[in-house]
């Protein structure tokens, strides 16, 4: 392989020199950022659009009846 002229200051030069030398584990470093990214962004839409799920939890829950949760349960 070619030698790669020199690299540029800063983040830009640091992240092309890493990908000449290593490509393999900058690839995969992307990748898991993103996984990492898609990840939070999926849990917090979780919670915040309340996709709490009961219909197919393992144990029973036990809700008093003024629980606001207790009537989407009900409606499952």
């Amino acid at each position: 392989m070619a030698a790669a002229g020199p690299a540029r200051n800063g983040l830009t030069g640091l992240l092309k020199q890493g990908w000449n030398e290593i490509p393999d584990v900058v690839g995969g470093s992307v990748l898991a950022v993103v996984g990492l990214v898609l990840g939070t962004i999926g849990v917090s839409r979780y919670y915040s659009l309340d996709m709490d799920n009961r219909k197919y939890k393992i144990g029973f829950v036990v809700m008093r009846p003024e629980d606001p949760k207790a009537a989407k349960v009900h409606k499952d």
